[in-house]
């Protein structure tokens, strides 16, 4: 069984081509700018059956087209790897993509055996370039465990995307975002760098869960401040997109 939080069939912002999502709950980081805040706490959600979710997604898959499939994202999925796994087993089995939007902080033999085995690409979340700004974000120590994530995906040799939220002021920095750019530089398997420009969409949600959102003096980007960041990075990954 499977927790989820909730499911999208027509998703475009999560992978490639038209997307099955399914967004499970539970997530041990706690990042300030969450958007959807309510998927953090481990509880909750619906209980799904592998079988059930295959069903459905075998409805939707005339519409994937050629680059289509299905994402996994969160909260947190690789919580629930074990359970993933005969999932994407499936999927496989039938010719889907598979796709897991992760912020990378578990590596275990199921999540090994998940990403090596049934994901044809992983969505790396990228929180922050240095551990204080790493806990300042995501209420977490350790951001060490994103980075050997990404080396045990560049070492497997299959296809990898980072995403990296862009906050004024707090991850816009020229040296943190060059800290980024050289990281990452010399990886084989990244194929595009995808910025999400920060937004306060979720904020609603937070005030509903009776939490304090701490980022309501952050602004949004400028769309100069988008095209001037995009062209910083290009020269470090083989494609650099707004998302």
């Amino acid at each position: 069984m499977l927790n989820v939080h909730s499911i999208e069939t027509f998703g475009t912002h999560d992978g490639p081509g038209v997307r099955f999502v399914i967004f499970l709950q539970g997530c041990k980081l706690k990042c300030l700018y969450c958007h959807n805040p309510d998927t953090i706490a481990m509880e909750g959600g619906k209980p799904y059956s592998v079988e059930a979710l295959f069903k459905m997604i075998m409805k939707s898959k005339p519409y994937f087209g050629k680059n289509g499939g299905v994402t996994v994202s969160g909260g947190e999925p690789l919580l629930q790897a074990k359970a993933l796994i005969p999932l994407f087993k499936m999927l496989k089995a039938e010719g889907i993509h598979t796709a897991v939007d992760t912020n990378g902080r578990i590596l275990n033999h199921f999540v090994e055996e998940l990403l090596d085995n049934y994901t044809d690409l992983v969505l790396l979340d990228i929180k922050h370039m240095t551990e204080e700004g790493y806990q300042y974000l995501t209420g977490m120590k350790n951001h060490q465990t994103t980075f050997n994530l990404s080396k045990h995906r560049e070492a497997s040799g299959k296809p990898m995307w980072l995403r990296y939220v862009l906050i004024p002021g707090i991850t816009s920095q020229p040296h943190l975002l060059s800290a980024l750019g050289n990281y990452f530089k010399d990886f084989s398997t990244i194929e595009k760098l995808e910025i999400l420009p920060y937004h306060k969409l979720g904020i609603h949600k937070w005030e509903a869960l009776g939490w304090e959102y701490q980022l309501k003096d952050a602004r949004e980007n400028t769309k100069a401040e988008l095209d001037d960041v995009k062209t910083m990075l290009e020269p470090y990954f083989n494609q650099v997109s707004i998302n």
